[in-house]
């Protein structure tokens, strides 16, 4: 009888068991579908990537690629239109941080106050962010024309000479900067906003009290309380310059003189144009590679406030 019941014990034991290992299994069987696309269309690519940047692999004869070692690396850094990519995306990005996040703060201040008008202005702030990049691109390929844009016939307007501006190799890529502020200011702007209005008015209530006007006021208490804010938005804005391709592909396709080139459009050029795989993918790895280290960095300077 004892042992009838025993083992009755023990089946009731082992089903629980395997239902509750069912049961915690199952959280994993909706991730699946995730994982699968992102084993796909992420991972995967990525170690092909690496694999190919090893070999001379030309896209049109993909069966007779060999493995040639470093030689890829080391013409990248001999490589003077790569070079030139690089300083662009430095000052692509450099200008992006500090004119987009700038404005974006300048315009999130303009509407915190309830004011009459507010919410047009946050659509007309907003609306390009939602807009598609070619078309803004080519938007402002007409209005920064060099013959009859409106921009130069604003100029004329007041007195100024028409400028080159995307037919410049001292001007494009700032051109390129000003419609990339414009275009994504808006987003940053409504995050800027959010920080603002979760700063307590108790704040800026004693600040009065202590004597602090309208300046001191943002030096002391708006700027230092936005510090998480914006850590986050730099931090974000970043990441997302290094990916410039559209604006130069659209507007300048990389000139004049290779002054608007990146590194992503060269890579592009390079795998898809000219068909040297092994040599784009040799490229993505070393501009990864620098993503990976200033993003380590920028994370290093900003761990305390994330």
């Amino acid at each position: 009888m004892d042992l009838t019941k025993k083992q009755t014990r023990l089946k009731r034991w082992e089903g629980w068991k395997s239902s509750s290992l069912a049961f915690q299994a199952q959280p994993f069987y909706f991730l699946l579908p995730a994982i699968i696309l992102l084993g796909l269309f992420l991972f995967l690519p990525a170690l092909l990537t690496i694999y190919y940047a090893f070999t001379d692999y030309y896209l049109l004869t993909p069966d007779q690629r060999q493995f040639v070692g470093l030689r890829n690396f080391t013409q990248i850094f001999g490589d003077p239109v790569f070079l030139r990519s690089l300083q662009n995306i430095t000052i692509f990005v450099v200008g992006i941080i500090i004119f987009q996040v700038g404005m974006s703060l300048g315009l999130a201040l303009l509407i915190n106050k309830q004011r009459r008008g507010n919410i047009f202005l946050k659509v007309a702030f907003f609306s390009p962010v939602v807009m598609s990049l070619v078309v803004i691109s080519v938007l402002w390929l007409y209005l920064l024309n060099p013959t009859d844009g409106l921009v130069n016939s604003m100029l004329l307007a007041v007195g100024i000479d028409a400028q080159p501006f995307l037919t410049s190799p001292n001007q494009a890529i700032y051109a390129i900067i000003l419609v990339s502020v414009w275009q994504g200011a808006g987003y940053q702007m409504l995050i800027f906003l959010a920080g603002l209005q979760n700063i307590p008015g108790d704040v800026y209530e004693a600040a009065r009290i202590d004597g602090a006007g309208k300046w001191k006021s943002f030096l002391h208490v708006t700027i230092p309380l936005l510090r998480p804010t914006t850590t986050l938005i730099v931090f974000t804005t970043l990441i997302a310059a290094f990916k410039l391709i559209i604006q130069p592909m659209i507007m300048t396709q990389g000139g004049p003189l290779n002054s608007t080139m990146t590194p992503i459009y060269y890579i592009y050029q390079t795998g898809f144009t000219d068909r040297l795989v092994g040599y784009s993918s040799a490229m993505t790895v070393v501009f990864g590679l620098l993503i990976v280290i200033v993003t380590f960095v920028q994370r290093r300077f900003a761990k305390e406030d994330l």
